[in-house]
């Protein structure tokens, strides 16, 4: 089906929303994106290099349909790094979140908290390592209140996969990959 001056009707309708971008003043957090044909794994990594929360994107031989179809990919980034284990949440067996640090010159601040991404049997191995290393108190630069936590030397690093960290400083969409010592 043709669209605006004969072109597909996915041009014709990427026109318009460009033309309603523009007409609004719509800024970030949305953006307007020029239409990219090629490797789409360079993409990817270029958005993942921007800092960007994913791509969408469409078959460009599909018909656009409002409802949710295979046509459609949404393709988020995730971002892996290794961050100091401040504190603790205790559970019966294991652990249920693990406080983060983050090293900010010299100063160990606190950067979030991971809570999914280890089992009952990887949680009850976590929680046998950070026993051995409790503290009576915060190791953070400017201590947080967290009435459930047993802080811990920042001895142990939690290696994390997150989606971003928030204007507040903190990690969005976290998730626990692994545990080493220093």
């Amino acid at each position: 089906m043709a669209g605006t001056f004969g072109r597909p009707l996915s041009f014709a309708r990427k026109e318009l929303l460009k033309e309603l971008f523009e007409t609004h003043g719509i800024e970030p957090p949305a953006l307007y994106s020029e239409h990219a044909e090629g490797d789409g794994q360079e993409l990817f990594k270029a958005a993942a290099r921007l800092n960007f929360e994913g791509i969408v994107s469409k078959r460009v031989d599909a018909p656009y349909r409002s409802e949710r179809t295979e046509a459609w990919w949404k393709l988020k980034t995730a971002q892996r790094e290794n961050f100091p284990v401040v504190g603790f949440v205790k559970d019966p067996t294991g652990v249920a979140a693990l406080y983060l640090g983050k090293k900010d010159g010299k100063e160990l601040v606190y950067i979030g908290k991971v809570g999914t991404g280890w089992s009952r049997t990887k949680s009850a191995e976590i929680r046998k390592a950070l026993d051995t290393v409790v503290s009576l108190k915060t190791k953070l630069t400017k201590p947080i209140k967290k009435p459930k936590a047993t802080w811990v030397e920042p001895r142990y690093f939690a290696e994390v996969e997150y989606r971003d960290i928030t204007s507040e400083g903190l990690l969005r969409a976290s998730s626990f990959k692994g545990l080493t010592r220093k």
